[in-house]
């Protein structure tokens, strides 16, 4: 899965897990949202490069398909990893889309616009209780009426901090921040107790953390980007606060994940979102850092953290559309979510599953620890990425926030122009 969508914030998925797709007949339908009938016939299910990790969990689902509803045939195929979106749009121009496609909110779309996926709202609308609201919800398109996939795997990413910097500058280790003005006041008292040595944080804010904060992204309609407004303005004039107090690490501006985790793993930087993986790595290269660790939720002022979510789009131009909508809601369902959480670091999406003492009962492990510390906080979590939010989106953002922080425009005008940017490229988009 590319790292730049951030579906998988927990970098163990990252390393693991790449996101599934469809290929199948997609011609001969008739587009429509009427998706009764006898669930028979040949689907293609084609998957992005899962097929060397996960292999068996496949075949075996597709069996216990094929054998719960005789006379269907899922032919499943397997493509790497890169080009993806390119091969979806290829695909799509084709009239060659698979019947059943799995789609990031933002693949989904274009797609949706297109009149290309299902109204799952109209087609299976009876099965959505099945599911989180929030994930559920994360496939609509702003100022559109419809959800265009099963929402599938989630996850999330907790926040580590170094109770070790905390109790040196004072602060109590086992009260960490947990909104934005707490965060803000800890990062500036660690600043000034260390001299500006130890910055709290390593990463310029993303359009997830103005959502975070509260700042509205977009108008109802989903015609234009509103994060310029005077809440937004506010978040980026308190990170320039923290940039000149050396609160926010002097190469915020450059950062990648590795390089942020290399801060936090020698103490340059005193709090890291993270997974599992990391804190195996802390016990291996940093013992001291490992023993002082803190676990907490992600930073909110809206007491929602940030859910990343894959979904199952169904082919509205499919001509087997029960089966292909009966295998996504298959694939998807409570149990085979369970039973594909269990092999990799992702949560199901559907409701109830994070009660699962799997996810609640703690082991005394480290990745356990990571696990029920993020399943506890995705049961109320939101997709703050607004799907129409591109690659170049972000990019733009990214460039104008660079700009306020070293001062070379003001938070508001950097915003302006952000939004300027990003709702120039939203015309283009349609």
């Amino acid at each position: 899965m590319p790292t730049s969508r951030r579906t998988l914030a927990v970098a163990a998925v990252a390393a693991l897990l790449l996101p599934l797709s469809a290929c199948g007949s997609g011609d001969g339908g008739d587009g429509s949202t009427d998706a009764s009938g006898k669930v028979e016939g040949d689907i293609t299910f084609q998957t992005w490069n899962l097929r060397a990790n996960f292999k068996d969990y496949f075949e075996g689902l597709i069996a216990e398909f094929e054998k719960k509803y005789p006379g269907t045939d899922v032919k499943w195929v397997d493509q790497p990893g890169e080009g993806y979106a390119d091969k979806i749009s290829a695909d799509a121009a084709g009239g060659t889309l698979p019947d059943v496609v799995n789609v990031s909110p933002d693949l989904v779309a274009p797609l949706a616009e297109a009149g290309l996926a299902l109204d799952l709202d109209k087609a299976a609308g009876q099965y959505a209780k099945e599911y989180l609201d929030g994930a559920w919800a994360s496939h609509r398109i702003p100022g559109t009426e419809g959800t265009y996939a099963f929402p599938w795997y989630l996850n999330t990413g907790p926040l580590f901090y170094n109770k070790t910097l905390f109790e040196k500058a004072g602060l109590d280790p086992e009260q960490p921040p947990k909104t934005y003005d707490d965060l803000f006041d800890s990062a500036l008292t660690i600043a000034e107790k260390t001299d500006g040595e130890v910055a709290t944080l390593a990463n310029v804010p993303t359009i997830e953390d103005f959502g975070r904060y509260g700042v509205p992204l977009m108008n109802e309609e989903g015609a234009a980007f509103t994060f310029d407004d005077a809440k937004g303005v506010e978040l980026l004039t308190r990170y320039k606060e923290l940039y000149d107090a050396g609160a926010l690490d002097a190469q915020a501006l450059t950062a990648t994940p590795e390089s942020s985790g290399k801060k936090f793993l020698t103490g340059a930087v005193a709090m890291n979102p993270g997974s599992a993986l990391d804190l195996a790595n802390f016990k291996k290269q940093a013992p001291s850092l490992y023993e002082n660790i803190g676990i907490t939720d992600q930073i909110t002022s809206t007491g929602h953290v940030n859910m990343y979510v894959m979904g199952l789009m169904v082919n509205s131009q499919s001509d087997r559309k029960p089966a292909a909508v009966a295998f996504a809601h298959f694939v998807t369902d409570a149990a085979h979510q369970m039973s594909f959480a269990k092999q990799v670091a992702i949560f199901p999406s559907t409701a109830g599953s994070l009660d699962d003492p799997y996810f609640t009962e703690e082991d005394g492990t480290d990745e356990t620890r990571v696990r029920v510390a993020a399943a506890k906080s995705l049961k109320t979590a939101v997709n703050y990425t607004p799907v129409l939010f591109s690659e170049q989106m972000k990019t733009e953002l990214r460039n104008e926030v660079a700009k306020a922080l070293q001062g070379k425009q003001s938070p508001k005008e950097a915003l302006d122009n952000a939004v300027k940017s990003c709702d120039r490229l939203l015309k283009q988009q349609g």
